[in-house]
């Protein structure tokens, strides 16, 4: 079984940034694919970025803007967000799974974090 437990958001103003936090317990995250998800009021769930091994997956709409990096020692992954703007403003979920192969479908996570709200002003 795996815990994650995210942190790091808040409100910030457009053109801000944020960096968020996922600690995983239970398992140590080295053998499993890490993504972040996100959804916004009356939005389905969608991938933002994936994380497995230094291999990297990024959405089309926040490539060059997010950055996700891993800490095995700390069994954290970490997202990077800059330049941030309203359309981004979402919950955003860690979600992992003990699969070394990152895919952008929430189905096929098996352990999800409680979210954290990111909400960016104009």
């Amino acid at each position: 079984q795996v815990q994650l437990a995210e942190s790091g958001g808040g409100l910030v103003q457009a053109g801000g940034s944020l960096r968020l936090s996922c600690a995983a317990s239970g398992r140590t995250f080295s053998s499993y694919a890490m993504a972040w998800f996100r959804q916004a009021p009356g939005k389905e769930r969608e991938f933002v970025v994936g994380w497995s091994g230094g291999s990297t997956s990024y959405a089309d709409s926040v490539k060059g803007r997010f950055t996700i990096s891993g800490d095995n020692a700390k069994n954290t992954v970490y997202l990077q967000m800059n330049s941030l703007n309203p359309e981004d403003t979402a919950i955003y979920y860690c979600a992992a799974r003990p699969r070394t192969i990152v895919v952008r479908t929430t189905s096929d996570y098996d352990y999800w974090g409680q979210g954290t709200q990111v909400t960016v002003s104009s």
